[in-house]
């Protein structure tokens, strides 16, 4: 597609460029801004073999873990805060259903950075004497040909693609961030820098004059853009900055649940399985309710 034409599409369109066994980026960071409404779909969908390469993991990792979606993460940190523990995840770690492989924080950034320079490793040099260099075999020493140190390649994140939400874009991709806005939003740039399949589902498509009016916000342009779609509330329930905040009593809800598989299955079949798509699934949440974490920001 050019820029000029229209890249909107629905979920399901979204769903079906994320095959099986593909490497994805799932935009936000740890219990924010995360794509669930393609994460849900991409369960409903039966999706297998999943590798997820991130840098902070939350809630939509232990999702697709409990789902039995992935096959592999690779990333720093996957938990949800202030709710605890992942507990889908750690069960499937322990169990050996998901191969893990950890980077620390700022290295898991690197990766993405890397990718988005079109490197083909990131240069570190604090990894001597730790287990993740013992037991990643993918990181190379090689020695400086400036300086003659000791260093390691560590391998770009390269993801196949990159889903993410955001507050707005118009038909032809162009992605708007808030003037406002923190490291779950620049994370989301540089995953779409460093990746030629970028799906943004939005809180609403605008029209081209608003963007224009808007220029200087447009973060991911319009020829990063593979697929735009317009899912309000999609990333519930996770907190998109100046929209809406996080739904606590669902994430207390989703903890409880799972506890113990049985547990998850229900939740699973209640708020993923049983609702046929997103606007199913935002009526068994309830408008009531969505309208209470209601927090209006300008751009």
């Amino acid at each position: 597609m050019t820029p000029s034409t229209s890249k909107v599409g629905s979920i399901a369109d979204a769903v079906a460029l994320i095959p099986d066994g593909t490497r994805l980026a799932i935009g936000g960071f740890a219990i924010y801004q995360h794509p669930m409404a393609v994460v849900r779909a991409l369960i409903r969908a039966g999706r297998r073999d999943l590798t997820v390469v991130g840098t902070v993991n939350g809630n939509e990792v232990d999702l697709l873990a409990g789902a039995g979606c992935l096959k592999r993460v690779e990333t720093s940190y996957v938990g949800l805060e202030k709710y605890g523990l992942a507990p889908n995840f750690r069960r499937a770690v322990e169990e050996e259903r998901i191969e893990v492989v950890d980077y620390p924080e700022v290295l898991s950034f690197d990766r993405f950075r890397a990718s988005q320079e079109n490197l083909t490793f990131w240069p570190c040099d604090y990894l001597g004497g730790t287990d993740v260099l013992a037991r990643n075999p993918d990181i190379r020493i090689f020695t400086c040909p400036i300086t003659g140190r000791s260093l390691q390649a560590v391998p770009p994140a390269d993801p196949e693609v990159v889903v993410l939400h955001a507050i707005a874009a118009d038909e032809r991709g162009n992605v708007i961030l808030p003037r406002r806005h923190l490291l779950p939003q620049g994370l989301d740039v540089i995953m779409a820098r460093g990746c030629d399949t970028v799906i943004v589902t939005v809180e609403k498509i605008v029209p081209r004059a608003l963007v224009r009016r808007h220029a200087e916000q447009v973060q991911i342009p319009a020829y990063k853009t593979r697929l735009v779609v317009e899912a309000p509330w999609g990333a519930h329930p996770t907190a998109v900055l100046g929209r809406y905040a996080t739904d606590d009593a669902h994430f207390r809800d989703y903890v409880a649940a799972s506890a113990n598989p049985d547990g998850f299955a229900a939740y699973i079949d209640r708020y993923v399985h049983a609702p046929a798509d997103h606007a199913a699934y935002l009526e068994r949440i309830g408008a009531e309710r969505l309208g209470a974490l209601t927090e209006l920001d300008t751009l």
